[in-house]
Protein backbone atom coordinates (compact mmCIF):
# COMPACT_ATOMS: atom_id res chain seq x y z
CA UNK A 1 0.00 0.00 0.00
CA UNK A 2 0.98 3.55 -0.47
CA UNK A 3 0.52 5.32 2.74
CA UNK A 4 1.94 8.92 3.40
CA UNK A 5 1.21 10.59 6.79
CA UNK A 6 2.28 13.99 6.92
CA UNK A 7 0.40 16.24 4.08
CA UNK A 8 -0.52 19.81 4.39
CA UNK A 9 -3.12 22.11 2.75
CA UNK A 10 -3.74 25.98 3.18
CA UNK A 11 -5.19 25.40 6.55
CA UNK A 12 -1.55 25.77 7.45
CA UNK A 13 0.13 28.90 7.43
CA UNK A 14 2.66 27.18 4.82
CA UNK A 15 0.71 25.07 2.82
CA UNK A 16 -1.28 26.50 -0.10
CA UNK A 17 -3.80 23.41 -1.81
CA UNK A 18 -7.55 23.17 -1.12
CA UNK A 19 -7.85 19.35 0.66
CA UNK A 20 -10.24 18.62 -1.63
CA UNK A 21 -7.43 19.62 -4.43
CA UNK A 22 -4.97 17.94 -3.02
CA UNK A 23 -7.07 14.80 -1.99
CA UNK A 24 -8.30 13.86 -5.53
CA UNK A 25 -4.09 14.75 -6.46
CA UNK A 26 -3.47 12.04 -4.32
CA UNK A 27 -6.02 9.34 -5.63
CA UNK A 28 -4.52 10.22 -9.11
CA UNK A 29 -1.01 9.23 -7.39
CA UNK A 30 -2.35 5.93 -6.33
CA UNK A 31 -2.27 6.83 -2.39
CA UNK A 32 -4.39 4.45 -0.96
CA UNK A 33 -4.16 6.01 2.90
CA UNK A 34 -3.89 9.50 3.56
CA UNK A 35 -2.72 11.79 7.20
CA UNK A 36 -3.54 14.93 6.48
CA UNK A 37 -1.75 17.00 9.08
CA UNK A 38 -1.71 20.82 9.21
CA UNK A 39 0.09 22.80 11.54
CA UNK A 40 -1.85 24.34 15.13
CA UNK A 41 -0.63 28.05 14.43
CA UNK A 42 -2.31 27.78 11.16
CA UNK A 43 -5.36 25.77 12.62
CA UNK A 44 -6.01 28.30 15.07
CA UNK A 45 -8.91 28.89 16.48
CA UNK A 46 -10.61 27.38 13.45
CA UNK A 47 -10.38 23.59 14.90
CA UNK A 48 -13.89 22.52 14.79
CA UNK A 49 -14.09 24.00 10.88
CA UNK A 50 -10.89 21.74 10.10
CA UNK A 51 -11.69 18.88 11.87
CA UNK A 52 -15.50 18.87 9.76
CA UNK A 53 -14.07 19.44 6.55
CA UNK A 54 -11.31 16.73 6.56
CA UNK A 55 -14.03 14.27 8.05
CA UNK A 56 -16.31 15.51 5.49
CA UNK A 57 -13.80 14.64 2.55
CA UNK A 58 -13.26 11.33 4.13
CA UNK A 59 -16.70 9.94 3.86
CA UNK A 60 -16.73 11.94 0.38
CA UNK A 61 -13.64 9.98 -1.39
CA UNK A 62 -13.81 6.72 1.11
CA UNK A 63 -14.41 4.38 -1.87
CA UNK A 64 -11.13 5.84 -3.53
CA UNK A 65 -9.09 6.73 -0.12
CA UNK A 66 -8.68 6.58 3.30
CA UNK A 67 -8.14 9.48 5.00
CA UNK A 68 -6.94 10.79 8.76
CA UNK A 69 -7.36 14.03 10.43
CA UNK A 70 -4.38 14.67 12.37
CA UNK A 71 -2.29 17.96 12.99
CA UNK A 72 1.23 18.92 13.36
CA UNK A 73 2.58 20.64 16.46
CA UNK A 74 5.05 22.93 17.19
CA UNK A 75 6.64 22.71 20.58
CA UNK A 76 8.25 26.22 20.14
CA UNK A 77 7.80 29.03 23.37
CA UNK A 78 6.14 31.28 20.94
CA UNK A 79 4.05 28.35 19.04
CA UNK A 80 3.23 25.77 21.60
CA UNK A 81 -0.12 24.44 22.19
CA UNK A 82 -2.36 25.79 24.55
CA UNK A 83 -2.00 24.37 28.01
CA UNK A 84 -4.71 21.51 28.92
CA UNK A 85 -5.14 20.75 25.18
CA UNK A 86 -5.49 16.72 24.76
CA UNK A 87 -6.32 16.93 20.72
CA UNK A 88 -8.83 14.02 21.66
CA UNK A 89 -10.47 15.56 17.96
CA UNK A 90 -7.48 14.39 15.97
CA UNK A 91 -7.18 10.90 15.13
CA UNK A 92 -3.36 11.72 15.49
CA UNK A 93 -0.97 14.46 16.24
CA UNK A 94 2.91 15.16 15.12
CA UNK A 95 5.08 16.48 17.42
CA UNK A 96 7.96 18.76 16.04
CA UNK A 97 11.61 20.24 17.32
CA UNK A 98 12.13 16.96 19.69
CA UNK A 99 15.84 17.58 19.14
CA UNK A 100 15.36 21.57 19.17
CA UNK A 101 17.44 23.24 22.52
CA UNK A 102 14.77 25.82 22.38
CA UNK A 103 11.37 23.37 22.39
CA UNK A 104 9.29 23.53 25.73
CA UNK A 105 9.60 19.66 25.71
CA UNK A 106 13.19 19.65 27.26
CA UNK A 107 13.84 17.06 25.50
CA UNK A 108 11.38 14.93 27.60
CA UNK A 109 8.53 13.82 24.94
CA UNK A 110 6.46 11.18 27.16
CA UNK A 111 6.26 14.07 29.93
CA UNK A 112 5.45 16.42 27.14
CA UNK A 113 2.56 14.36 25.65
CA UNK A 114 1.08 12.15 28.83
CA UNK A 115 -2.36 13.60 28.84
CA UNK A 116 -2.51 13.82 25.04
CA UNK A 117 -6.07 11.73 24.06
CA UNK A 118 -4.56 11.04 20.53
CA UNK A 119 -1.56 8.71 19.18
CA UNK A 120 1.69 10.65 18.45
CA UNK A 121 4.64 10.44 16.01
CA UNK A 122 7.56 12.06 16.03
CA UNK A 123 8.02 14.30 12.84
CA UNK A 124 11.11 14.79 10.81
CA UNK A 125 14.11 13.73 13.85
CA UNK A 126 16.81 11.89 13.38
CA UNK A 127 15.57 9.90 16.40
CA UNK A 128 18.88 7.96 16.49
CA UNK A 129 21.55 11.25 17.11
CA UNK A 130 19.00 12.37 19.71
CA UNK A 131 19.31 9.65 22.05
CA UNK A 132 23.51 9.27 21.42
CA UNK A 133 23.63 13.41 22.46
CA UNK A 134 21.39 12.93 25.54
CA UNK A 135 23.23 9.80 26.69
CA UNK A 136 19.96 7.36 26.45
CA UNK A 137 19.73 4.04 26.16
CA UNK A 138 18.62 3.18 22.77
CA UNK A 139 16.88 0.18 23.99
CA UNK A 140 14.94 1.43 26.68
CA UNK A 141 14.05 4.89 24.95
CA UNK A 142 12.55 3.15 21.80
CA UNK A 143 10.80 0.58 23.91
CA UNK A 144 9.62 3.82 26.19
CA UNK A 145 8.58 5.40 22.83
CA UNK A 146 6.37 1.92 21.76
CA UNK A 147 5.19 0.86 24.97
CA UNK A 148 3.11 4.96 24.98
CA UNK A 149 2.14 3.98 21.31
CA UNK A 150 4.42 6.84 20.52
CA UNK A 151 5.44 6.33 16.93
CA UNK A 152 8.18 7.97 14.82
CA UNK A 153 8.24 9.42 11.00
CA UNK A 154 10.45 8.56 8.28
CA UNK A 155 10.46 11.54 6.55
CA UNK A 156 10.96 11.69 2.87
CA UNK A 157 10.08 15.00 1.72
CA UNK A 158 12.22 16.47 -1.08
CA UNK A 159 9.96 19.66 -2.19
CA UNK A 160 10.39 23.40 -3.10
CA UNK A 161 9.52 24.46 0.21
CA UNK A 162 11.79 22.52 2.02
CA UNK A 163 15.17 23.64 -0.08
CA UNK A 164 15.16 20.07 -2.18
CA UNK A 165 16.88 19.03 1.03
CA UNK A 166 16.35 15.33 2.10
CA UNK A 167 16.86 14.49 5.59
CA UNK A 168 20.06 12.31 5.98
CA UNK A 169 18.62 10.27 9.16
CA UNK A 170 16.05 8.48 6.38
CA UNK A 171 18.88 7.18 4.20
CA UNK A 172 21.08 6.29 7.35
CA UNK A 173 18.14 4.29 8.69
CA UNK A 174 17.59 3.14 5.93
CA UNK A 175 20.72 1.61 5.14
CA UNK A 176 21.57 0.62 8.84
CA UNK A 177 20.49 -3.16 10.34
CA UNK A 178 21.37 -2.14 12.97
CA UNK A 179 19.02 0.66 14.24
CA UNK A 180 16.60 -1.39 12.23
CA UNK A 181 17.14 -4.14 14.71
CA UNK A 182 16.62 -1.95 17.58
CA UNK A 183 13.72 -0.27 16.34
CA UNK A 184 11.78 -3.86 15.04
CA UNK A 185 13.09 -5.12 18.86
CA UNK A 186 11.40 -2.64 20.50
CA UNK A 187 8.18 -2.43 18.58
CA UNK A 188 8.26 0.99 17.55
CA UNK A 189 5.85 1.85 15.05
CA UNK A 190 7.30 3.86 12.08
CA UNK A 191 5.46 6.33 9.75
CA UNK A 192 6.36 7.44 6.21
CA UNK A 193 5.80 11.09 5.24
CA UNK A 194 6.32 13.13 2.12
CA UNK A 195 5.52 16.18 4.22
CA UNK A 196 4.33 17.86 0.93
CA UNK A 197 2.91 21.65 1.03
CA UNK A 198 2.30 21.71 -3.00
CA UNK A 199 0.51 19.10 -4.79
CA UNK A 200 2.56 19.56 -7.82
CA UNK A 201 5.99 18.92 -6.28
CA UNK A 202 4.83 15.44 -4.71
CA UNK A 203 6.54 12.92 -5.73
CA UNK A 204 5.03 9.53 -5.06
CA UNK A 205 7.58 6.89 -5.68
CA UNK A 206 9.68 8.11 -2.70
CA UNK A 207 6.40 7.31 -0.30
CA UNK A 208 6.33 4.16 -2.34
CA UNK A 209 9.84 3.42 -1.38
CA UNK A 210 9.28 3.94 2.10
CA UNK A 211 6.40 1.88 2.21
CA UNK A 212 7.83 -1.00 0.58
CA UNK A 213 11.10 -0.74 2.72
CA UNK A 214 8.86 -0.94 5.76
CA UNK A 215 7.11 -3.83 4.42
CA UNK A 216 10.46 -5.84 3.83
CA UNK A 217 12.24 -5.18 6.95
CA UNK A 218 9.19 -5.94 8.83
CA UNK A 219 8.95 -2.35 10.81
CA UNK A 220 5.66 -1.99 11.97
CA UNK A 221 3.76 0.47 10.12
CA UNK A 222 2.39 3.19 12.03
CA UNK A 223 -0.73 2.75 10.54
CA UNK A 224 -1.56 0.16 12.12
CA UNK A 225 -1.74 2.49 15.65
CA UNK A 226 -4.36 4.43 13.44
CA UNK A 227 -6.86 1.76 11.94
CA UNK A 228 -8.96 0.29 15.07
Amino acid sequence: MIIDLHAHTRYSWCGRDDPAELIEEMITHGVEVLGITDHQRGIGEDVQVYCDTIRGLAKKYEDKIRLFCGVELCTLPEWQPKQGETFAEYDYCLIENLADKESVMCGDLLAYVKDYQCPVGIAHTDLFSFIKAKGLDARQYLKGLADRGVFWELNVNYDSIHGYQEHAYVKRFMESEYEQALVKESGLAVSIGFDGHRKEDYLVERVAAGNDFLQKTGIKNAVDLLIR
